[in-house]
């Protein structure tokens, strides 16, 4: 079996309802267009993978990605994800782009085999409790008010994004868990917004409260930043999110000693084949990897992966509407069409 096209189909997506991961920091946009990345063989079979971000990955493929990738064998995996990163040396792919081409060589595995991807991957389960994600709303009471719609949603665990002001984040992370209780897992996003001493505050107050993880307090550049702040905070870091060297760069984070809990994903780190790379290194320092972001690929990560604990379920809106791959007890169940199964009924 042999590639022999790879293509971008452009297509249009609408705008997203307007929403915030802190202040300064827009979360929804307006239409752009997306793209499907489609590898076809010369035995029929098509592996596929969407995003955002179609003209950028489309420029990619035609430039760099194609000529590469023409001849060679789709199922030799760990190859092309060498090669990508190679090409990369030249490029400087944006890190989304990066894993497309492995999140659509997976898929065509996974179809061809017969199975849905995590099975492929060794499913380690076929359910894990999903968390809520906010966005950022506009005060404590409206916070409090979505904790409690999200709690009889069936969500178990609740993650704030919140407005980026320490003082007032803080207080509102207290006020929170004053409002649930102590049985109710509490998590805390900083969406990179504070520098050392602001991040050093709200950490503190994380950690009074009682805070699961606290994560991305500040850019992902310097792991001595993330040191120096692991050692004035006891709540854990989550950490290694967006950092552009995606498992090299994660390796780094763990060997400083600043990780309570790893951040991966496909989108993040390469591709399906990144995320595991990752998730396995945490492993062997028995600490958890924490599958970064929504939808069905990370589905399939969070079914595969042993030491994850939740499904990141967002919740863009008050009042609350929960994810449609969610049920009713909080629960992510696994996709169950061949491949990653783009289209499936709940994505």
């Amino acid at each position: 079996m042999r590639i022999t096209d790879i293509t971008v189909e452009l297509v249009d997506l609408p705008a997203q309802p307007p929403f915030r991961w802190r202040d300064g920091l827009p979360g929804s946009e307006s239409p752009v267009t997306g793209g499907i990345l489609r590898i076809r063989t010369d035995d029929g079979l098509e592996g596929e993978a969407h995003t955002r971000r179609g003209i950028i990955v489309a420029d990619l493929v035609e430039r760099r990605i194609r000529a590469d990738l023409l001849g060679r064998d789709p199922l030799a995996r760990e190859l092309l994800w060498h090669r990508l990163w190679e090409l990369d040396r030249i490029e400087e792919f944006p890190i989304y782009a990066l894993g497309l081409v492995d999140v659509a060589l997976w898929d065509l595995a996974a179809k061809a085999a017969g199975m849905p991807l995590y099975r492929l991957l060794g499913s380690y389960r076929d359910a894990l409790p999903a968390y809520a994600s906010t966005v950022t709303f506009s005060s404590v009471a409206e916070y409090l008010d979505v904790a409690d719609q999200c709690l009889e949603a069936g969500y178990s665990a609740i993650k704030l994004h919140a407005w980026g002001d320490p003082r007032a984040d803080a207080e509102l992370c207290q006020k929170l868990r004053a409002h649930v209780g102590d049985a109710v897992p509490l998590m805390y996003d900083g969406s990179a917004g504070f520098d050392l001493a602001d991040a050093v505050y709200v950490g503190q107050a994380l950690t009074e409260a009682g805070y699961t993880w606290y994560e991305e307090p500040m850019r992902e550049f310097s792991v001595t930043a993330y040191r120096w702040l692991s050692e004035r905070v006891r709540v854990p870091l989550l950490v290694a999110e967006t950092s552009d060297g995606a498992h090299l760069n994660a390796a780094d984070f763990i060997a400083a000693g600043t990780a309570g809990y790893v951040r991966t994903s496909a989108q993040y780190k390469g591709g399906v084949t990144g995320a595991l790379r990752i998730a396995h290194l945490a492993d062997s320092f028995q600490l958890r990897a924490e599958v970064h972001g929504s939808g069905i690929v990370n589905a399939h990560l969070c079914m595969a992966i042993s030491n994850t604990t939740y499904y990141e379920s967002l919740v863009y809106s008050n009042p609350v509407v929960r994810e449609a791959a969610v049920s009713s007890d909080g629960m992510l169940h696994a996709p169950t069409a061949p491949g990653v199964g783009y289209g499936q009924e709940g994505w």
